[in-house]
């Protein structure tokens, strides 16, 4: 586990878009060969889209030969509305960068059969060949996508009940009204994240501080999904200060250590 600390969201938002631009890049994508990534939606990972964007429009990366595959849907949302990730997804990223439509995958959140969308879009995801790089967000309580506490490490792609923490915190999307935020969910399993060959976890805030001090010094766990990075290969956390501020001394002083002898990026 790599644990990128940095003083603000700001320049945790610049390191992860450059990471991103750099794996692509490094890759060579080729229509018969895409670089195949995961994205989050959320307000973590707003800063590294538009850092994204800029770095398309100053010619520094291409979208053409990536394919996507997003974390999760609600349930009953259809894909123009403004709360819905398709729409978020089209307003903050897609549409300002040369990604075919047919690359875009989004799980279907008005499907009436839900095991079927899910074991397409695990098929889909398999014959692709995998994730490259998922991205993602975490929760207070430590979920990815919306695997909240209590969801098996190795679930994967799902319908999901949303617990009343995440529905009211949710709800800052939805003019804070408790009953206009959808109950329900199609997400990815903490499984099918973990299956990529590499998993990047964005943390902004002092509000992500337990959930980060129990994903990098707690035990394995699912009652804190992002513990299981701790068994992950390649994973990676980028947060700031504040997120990081739970952890101990020793752990911070670590870690700042490895990385300042550390390319970012190894060539």
């Amino acid at each position: 586990m790599r644990v990128i600390i940095k003083p603000d969201s700001e320049q945790c938002s610049q390191w992860a878009a450059d990471y991103v631009a750099y794996k692509i890049n490094r890759f060579h994508p080729a229509p018969n060969r895409p670089f195949v990534l995961g994205l989050p939606t959320g307000s973590t990972p707003l800063g590294m889209y538009r850092n994204l964007i800029e770095q398309y429009k100053a010619g520094k990366i291409s979208f053409e030969n990536v394919v996507t595959f997003n974390m999760d849907e609600y349930i009953g949302l259809p894909p123009e509305h403004p709360q819905s990730y398709h729409y978020f997804m089209k307003e903050n990223f897609f549409k300002h960068i040369n990604i075919k439509p047919q690359n875009i995958h989004m799980l279907n959140g008005m499907t009436r059969d839900y095991e079927k969308e899910c074991t397409d879009y695990e098929n889909a995801i398999k014959k692709c060949g995998g994730v490259n790089l998922f991205i993602g967000g975490i929760g207070t309580d430590g979920h990815i996508a919306f695997n909240e506490p209590g969801s098996s490490l190795s679930s994967r792609t799902r319908i999901k009940t949303l617990r009343y923490d995440t529905i009211k915190s949710n709800s800052r999307f939805f003019d804070n009204d408790l009953n206009r935020v959808p109950k329900t969910t199609l997400t990815v399993g903490v499984g099918t994240i973990t299956d990529a060959e590499e998993v990047m976890i964005i943390a902004t805030g002092s509000n992500k501080a337990e959930a980060i001090r129990q994903g990098v010094e707690g035990a394995v766990t699912h009652m804190w999904p992002i513990s299981i990075l701790q068994m992950h290969q390649h994973s990676i956390i980028v947060c700031d200060e504040e997120a990081a501020s739970s952890l101990r001394a020793e752990t911070v002083k670590y870690f700042k250590e490895i990385e300042n002898r550390t390319l970012d990026f190894p060539l």
